[in-house]
């Protein structure tokens, strides 16, 4: 049963009051654990709806795992009408723009995702055809493929960037091979889903500018988790209104995961002068 907005408002302290009523602009929240941070983020959501009358569809709230995700959207099922709004994991958000505009890609609609297995399995296929059988530098080039995925770096550019590493000149011709592999059974990875909508909304400006004014107010949870691409591409869809609102733990110790970035958080007011930012 839906709630009403005074009754959502009643169970915040004036700590997360504060951010859920800042609507407009770059918003920045600083929260440690058990601080109620997702709270904010689905009141805000909620107030937005309720009081302000902005459309569900308008909204895009986005989280790090499918648990995370799922629970946002039954907690926010309770609070509000959620019909249209996208509340997801940036790669099934991804998933979602590739399938908009897979011409634009170059891609088929029905391309495949590839899991972390079917990943591991093609790029030892790709250095057995490239005449290698080197377990140790397996290992080592799955690392490197890994890392340009990260980075967003295609096999050249990985190249130029890694030139005084050792073996650079078989890395880059496995990883060649295994992208080659993905185009030929239309298929993406995980990080190609990052890499390739990053690169659609940085090359299309139609797409950039329509997915921008559709999502007027984008939400993002546990943003110290974002690597630099997915940081990136919030901002590409973010850049015609720029109301972006992020809860991020400033205290966490997990940054390396996957390529996160601390510095996202410390940028945040860099990247976005105006930036109002709140203490939970």
């Amino acid at each position: 049963m839906e709630r009403t907005i005074d009754e959502i408002l009643q169970e915040l302290n004036s700590e997360q009051i504060g951010p859920v009523k800042q609507t407009e602009g770059p918003v920045l929240v600083l929260a440690g654990a058990g601080s109620g941070k997702t709270r904010v983020l689905t009141s805000r959501i909620a107030y937005l709806v309720e009081e302000l009358q902005v459309p569900p569809r308008a909204i895009l709230a986005i989280t790090f795992t499918n648990k995370a995700a799922e629970e946002m959207k039954e907690r926010l099922s309770r609070m509000v009408n959620t019909s249209g709004m996208w509340v997801c994991t940036i790669h099934s958000m991804c998933v979602r723009i590739l399938r908009m505009y897979p011409e634009e890609v170059g891609i088929q609609p029905n391309f495949s995702i590839y899991s972390e297995v079917e990943r591991n399995n093609i790029v030892k296929k790709s250095f057995q055809e490239c005449d290698f059988d080197d377990e140790k530098l397996l290992k080592n080039i799955k690392w490197h493929i890994a890392n340009a995925k990260m980075l967003g770096f295609e096999p050249e550019r990985y190249a130029e960037e890694y030139a005084g590493e050792r073996d650079i000149d078989i890395i880059v011709k496995v990883y060649a091979r295994y992208q080659k592999h993905l185009r030929e059974n239309n298929a993406l990875d995980f990080d190609d889903l990052l890499n390739e909508t990053r690169n659609l909304l940085r090359k299309e400006k139609e797409v950039r500018e329509y997915l921008s004014g559709r999502f007027r107010y984008i939400l993002v949870d546990e943003f110290q988790d974002t690597n630099e691409v997915q940081y990136e591409i919030v901002k590409l869809l973010a850049s015609v209104h720029g109301n972006l609102f992020v809860v991020g733990d400033d205290d966490q110790s997990i940054y390396g995961w996957r390529g996160a970035k601390i510095e996202n958080i410390l940028h945040f007011e860099k990247d976005f002068k105006n930036a109002r930012v709140f203490k939970l």
